[in-house]
């Protein structure tokens, strides 16, 4: 089992990293300001720019739709990967050699990772290319006859794997690639007397990528008549190529399923291609295994899928093939918490040649007239039995009372119970019945029918906050508040113009905000590491979640300064104005001592008058007279 990242490399890696070079592979950025830079959300549909980076703090905040963080939040959320995943691909980006704990992958481990992720890199350049030469003619036939281009071709990243020997590894070994390392990627097969060849030859290739685009293995179509190894042919099981946790076409539907809520999952490599191409830009299909369990998890980690609003599309070929897998998908749909839908093409067509021969439009009527998956399977179910018998009437609503008991949605069940009666041709008081006791079954196994579908927590991945997150928006804006906000924006964006001891005086003081005293805790409780590399970032860690955003918003906030020295004069202003004003508190709590004092208690007028000369002289100190 993989181990825990030592924290200091964490750190280490987070403090190298420039956030705006991170955050600029996919949004444009454009200044907003000292050190701050605004471009227009990638996590929601926006017109005007409200998406705010600090490079120097190192966190970013929307302030339309509240998501924000650090450069490995920002990670997790784009790409859909896991904290350790964001950290060891910016380790990567950086050349930072990570460490260890608890038993995990050690140097070497993650250095051959990187060394296969090369390969196959170069393993892609090099197909790609040979897609043009004159031998690859079969290649580009193929393609064309299935309505492909060369602009698609290259879309995709197809290539062409020459029918000889050794081309491939001839290559690689050129550029500096070993044996062995060749033979971890894949890329190459060991015959019985030891000697190594080319694992993919005379085929059309398709680079498969993981969730960030990286190409961690190929698909391969057969293409010559002599040519006696299986239709399609993938990379073995590697390091780095895990079949079952890979969807093709990912990287490319990511952000649209992400947004739609949507994914379509098809069953080849030319029908994602189809797909995307007729505009169903969500599109994905597995790697020469059938659709489980953890490609659920995969997608349900890009769809957010924890509201149960989202959909899942398959297309499946309408043959017996076809139909075992519909029921293999049916059996564990019940893992997403988003609709399952089926979408058969008409004459049973597949995406591809729907597109060939009906046009784009045909592709994207086809997924938009989508049914149920429980109203495809009870079809296919009724389609096993006699109908015209009382015996196959019977065995059939044997078989789909469970389904229908087990439809999520409640307000659904009674409408597809009237519907397999009618397709039964049986006394709807039967079939209720039936439905019923179907129900009282999976009750009495202890899950609810319309509860089948949501995971457990253990699998869900996703979890909402516990409370809703605290914004500058909701704080007022009235003159004490708005001082109070603007003092902790200088602690946090710009520590090295405030000073350690005027943060440690900033900490100490009373506020009117109870929410900013959240925050003003937070700092003193972290003084021991101001002004340190994701200094803002520790803040946001260190308070109660429903208070990270703000932490967040109040490191990004744009300042009323245009360059280094209005800033310096505004944190110094503003936090000055703070203080002045809790000596001004301090003053006046004096004087009401004072007045309380007794004449004749020398001692203590005295040791008020001197505390109130010292608060004059710091007052004075802070106005610069």
């Amino acid at each position: 089992m993989a181990g825990r990242i030592r924290q200091s490399d964490v750190d280490e890696v987070k403090a190298r990293t420039n956030l705006a070079d991170i955050v600029g592979d996919y949004v444009t950025l454009k200044p907003a300001g000292v050190g701050s830079l605004k471009g227009l959300c990638p996590f929601h549909d926006e017109r005007s720019p409200s998406f705010q980076v600090r490079p120097q703090v190192g966190l970013y905040h929307c302030f339309g739709c509240g998501e924000g963080g650090d450069v490995y939040a920002f990670l997790m959320k784009m790409d859909h990967v896991s904290f350790a995943d964001a950290v060891e691909r910016l380790a990567a980006r950086i050349g930072y050699a990570l460490h260890y704990e608890d038993g995990g992958p050690a140097a070497a481990e993650t250095g051959n990772r990187a060394r296969l992720i090369a390969a196959n890199a170069a393993a892609e350049e090099f197909f790609r290319e040979r897609l043009g030469a004159p031998d690859a003619d079969i290649a580009r036939r193929f393609l064309g006859e299935r309505g492909f281009d060369p602009v698609a071709a290259e879309r995709f990243g197809v290539g062409f794997a020459p029918n000889s020997w050794d081309s491939l590894g001839a290559h690689l070994r050129g550029r500096g690639f070993t044996a062995d390392e060749l033979a971890a990627s894949g890329l190459v097969s060991t015959g019985e007397r030891g000697s190594a060849y080319d694992r993919f030859r005379g085929r059309v290739i398709w680079p498969i990528r993981d969730v960030t685009g990286q190409t961690v293995g190929f698909g391969a179509r057969r293409l010559l008549d002599d040519d006696k190894g299986p239709k399609y042919l993938n990379t073995p099981e590697t390091a780095i190529y895990h079949k079952a946790q890979v969807l093709y076409g990912l990287d490319l539907a990511k952000r649209e399923i992400s947004r739609a809520h949507r994914v379509v999952v098809v069953e080849g490599y030319t029908d994602v291609m189809a797909c995307h191409l007729a505009g169903v830009d969500t599109a994905v299909a597995t790697c020469g295994t059938a659709f489980g369990v953890d490609h659920i998890k995969v997608l349900r980690r890009v769809l957010g899928d924890d509201s149960g609003l989202g959909e899942v599309v398959f297309t499946f070929d309408p043959d017996a093939a076809g139909q075992k897998a519909a029921l293999r998908a049916f059996g564990e749909e019940q893992r997403f918490a988003a609709q399952t839908y089926v979408a058969v093409g008409p004459e049973g067509l597949d995406p591809c040649d729907l597109r060939l021969e009906k046009g784009d439009a045909a592709v994207r009527r086809m997924i938009d007239t989508k049914r149920p998956m429980f109203e495809f399977v009870i079809r296919q179910a009724l389609g096993k039995y006699d109908l015209e018998t009382v015996e196959g009437r019977v065995a059939a609503l044997r078989e789909c009372a469970p389904i229908v008991a087990g439809i999520r949605d409640p307000a659904l069940r009674p409408g597809y119970t009237r519907q397999l009666a009618r397709m039964l041709g049986t006394e709807l008081a039967e079939v209720q019945a039936a439905v019923r006791t179907a129900s009282a079954g999976t009750n009495a196994r202890g899950t609810r029918p319309d509860e089948r579908r949501a995971p457990a927590s253990a699998e869900r991945e996703i979890s909402a906050p516990a409370q809703p997150e605290v914004t500058l928006a909701g704080l007022g804006n009235d003159p004490a508040t708005r001082l109070e906000r603007e003092a902790l924006m200088a602690v946090l964006q710009y520590p090295l113009h405030v000073g350690a001891d005027r943060a440690a005086a900033v900490s100490r003081v009373g506020l009117s905000s109870a929410t900013l005293a959240v925050v003003r805790d937070a700092v003193a409780a972290n003084l021991d590491t101001f002004g340190s590399s994701g200094w803002a970032a520790r803040i946001a860690d260190d308070v109660p979640a429903p208070f990270a955003g703000l932490v967040r918003q109040l490191s990004v906030a744009p300042i009323p300064a245009r360059d280094e020295a209005g800033v310096a004069a505004w944190a110094s202003s503003v936090t000055a104005s703070l203080l002045d004003r809790e000596l001004l508190r301090r003053k006046a709590d004096a004087l009401g001592r004072l007045q309380r004092t007794e004449a004749a208690d020398r001692e203590a007028v005295t040791g008020i008058q001197h505390e109130l000369v010292q608060i004059d002289q710091e007052r004075a100190r802070l106005r610069g007279e």
